[in-house]
Order: C-alpha cells, then structure tokens, then sequence
C-alpha cells in the first residue's frame, strides 16, 4: 500500500503559504482538523479560477494562483503531434472558436469516445500549431455572463507553459504552487498511438515535481493508467469517481462498488487518495437540501486514502436549495456554507471554480 506517501512532512504543508495562513489560523482558533493528516484542506483551482475566466487559460491560472489557491488543475488532452495541452475534454467546439473558422470546418467529425457518442472538432485532429491559432471561449455563457468579454483573448496553453507559470510564480514570490492534472481519456488516446504518462511525468521531472513530497497530485477516473503511474513514479495518484457508472477502462466495475470498505482498500494499493463527486461525500434530500456526511470520508481516512471532492461552484444553478440566494441560477449563493460543511466533514481538499471565496471559507 502507498499510505505512507500521502502522509506529508509538516514543513512542506506549512511551506505553502495558503495552508500556512490556514494552519495558523486553526492554530489561533484552537480548531481541531479532521483531515487525515490534521492539517486545513488544501485549495485546487478547478480548471483555474474558471468562475472568472475562461477555463483552462494561462488567465485563469494565474488569477487562481493570486486568489490563493494552494493547486491548480489542469486537464490534459493531446494533439496529433503528441503535445499535452490544457482543455475540459479533446472535443473544443464549445470551449474555443474553431466552429467560427471556415479553414477547419472539414475537421468536424463524429466519434466513439469511452462508449459516448461526440461530434465536433477534436484536438488529436490538430497539430499543436493550427490549435495555436485558436481562441478560447467561456464553456457556461448562460450561467457565467461576466467570463464573455474575455472570449477571444486567450490561447490554449500547453502543459509545458502551465508548469512554467508555476515556475516563475515561485521565483518571483518564493511560493510553490502545486499542480494537480488529470490524464483524459487516456485509454482512448492510447489507441491513437498517443501517451499521456511518458511526456507528463517527463515534464514533471523537469520542472520539480517528480518525488512524494512534492506538491502534485495526478487523478483520472481510469484505473489501469493509474497503476502504470504507479509503477513508474513516486508522483500522489489520485482516483477519481462518480456516482454513477464506472472505470471506462474496466467493463462492469462500478463507481459505486469502488468507495465500499473493500474498493477503498484496493484503491489504497496503487493511490494516494479518491476524488469523488461532492454528492458522494454529502448527499442531498428529496427537496435538493444539503443533507448529512455518507461516510465516505471516514472509510476512505481508513484505508488511508485523502478525499478531494469536486466541484465547488458559487452560482445558485450548482449549489443545494438551503444555500441559494434565490430563484436566479446565474446569481451567486452561499458557497462558503457549503464548503464549510465539508471541511466539517473532514475532506483533505477541495476543487473549486472559485478560489478566493473557497480559500476564505477554509480560514474561516
């Protein structure tokens, strides 16, 4: 088991400056936390500070870093010349602008992808050159008016320029960011002949973060891609799940059947923690009020695995009806509310679309 790796030294946790503000907060409160290691839950910038930019943006990235964020997280799919590069899934129709450029409207496509049927333009069509060439877009427009006027502004970054982000955030400052991505699809780009693990973990190693202490965290929901990283680094693995369905590598396996006793414990083999869907962790009554822990925390602690639930979102549209602000989707509710239910429930971090209002609400 790899229990002893998700187990971080003091010094490190207290080196990154949000949990060291959070841990001297709990400190002076006399607060009591109930993470696995005892210390505050770590902040991850869902895609970036995606409630305020476009997603996956080198923008969204860098206003996440200054809003707090201890990680952020990019998604990583590949092009047809084999670059990692940052984006929600390799189909781009509705996150750039490549259905307004008659140059690749040849390039629209329908395919198979984990057994779901997607038509539109997809970035192993692309080299990393002609998707240069491209413009990101806001993903929710109905919910997220005010991300708009920073459609068109933005590339898509590579996984290399993400790290380098990082890179020269902690020169300039002296704070290490961590990075936290998710391999996509990735039994799907195998059939490609295109690898996410070889030029991630190379890219990793060249920018630092290649041992157990350093902060990274690599998830999919795959499992068999995640034992291979497993066998081939020290790198904290994390398995992501849902509730419902499965492993779209792993015929007749279950979400579900993964958080029991016995799954957290053949997770615990080969990772260092689960990400579940936050209804997972507490569920939700007949009415969509936010209703009381599962205990999956407390199975997970057990095997001990960390759990990083997803996705905390302060629009109406996502949050239980004992926390909306009224009858607007668009309208922000109480996100902090939310959070703080679980932390109290003793989750090791987060992944939020916004950070500034999550990192508060850890302090808090």
């Amino acid at each position: 088991m790899r229990i002893g790796r998700i187990v971080l030294p003091i010094l490190w946790a207290l080196a990154l400056a949000g949990c060291g503000a959070q841990a001297e907060q709990a400190g002076k409160t006399g607060m009591t936390m109930t993470t696995l290691t005892g210390e505050p839950p770590i902040i991850i910038a869902h895609r970036g500070a995606s409630g305020e930019r476009p997603e996956h943006t080198l923008a969204a990235y860098r206003l996440a870093i200054e809003q707090g964020a201890d990680f952020i997280e990019p998604d990583l799919v590949l092009t047809k010349d084999g670059i990692l590069v940052a984006r929600h899934e390799n189909e781009i129709g509705g996150t750039t602008d490549v259905a307004d450029r008659p140059e690749f409207a040849g390039r629209k496509v329908t395919k198979i992808i984990d057994g779901q049927e997607f038509s539109g333009w997809f970035t192993e069509d692309f080299t990393l050159a002609e998707l240069k060439t491209l413009r990101a877009r806001e993903r929710l427009p109905d919910l997220r008016a005010g991300n708009m006027p920073y459609d068109g502004q933005y590339e898509i970054p590579t996984f290399e320029e993400v790290l380098q982000l990082l890179e020269t955030h902690a020169v300039k400052t002296g704070r290490r960011i961590g990075v936290y991505p998710e391999t996509k699809h990735p039994s799907y780009f195998a059939t490609l002949g295109l690898n996410h693990e070889a030029p991630m973990l190379r890219l990793l190693k060249q920018y630092g973060f290649d041992g157990a202490d350093d902060p990274v965290f690599i998830q999919s929901f795959e499992v068999g891609n995640l034992k291979a990283l497993a066998r081939n680094t020290e790198v904290r693995l994390v398995q992501l799940v849902a509730g419902e369905s499965g492993p779209p590598d792993i015929a007749g396996q279950t979400y579900a059947s993964m958080v029991s006793p016995s799954g957290l414990a053949a997770i615990a083999a080969y990772a260092d923690g689960v990400g579940p869907s936050k209804d997972m962790v507490i569920g939700r009554n007949a009415i969509g009020q936010l209703g009381e822990p599962t205990g999956l925390v407390a199975a997970a602690h057990e095997a001990g695995l960390v759990v990083h639930p997803w996705t905390f979102r302060r629009e109406n549209y996502f949050l239980p009806t004992d926390l909306k602000s009224g009858i607007d989707p668009r309208e922000p509710g109480d996100l902090a509310g939310e959070i703080r239910a679980f932390v109290a429930a003793g989750v090791d971090g987060l992944f939020s679309d916004n950070p500034a209002q999550a990192v508060t609400a850890v302090r808090q």
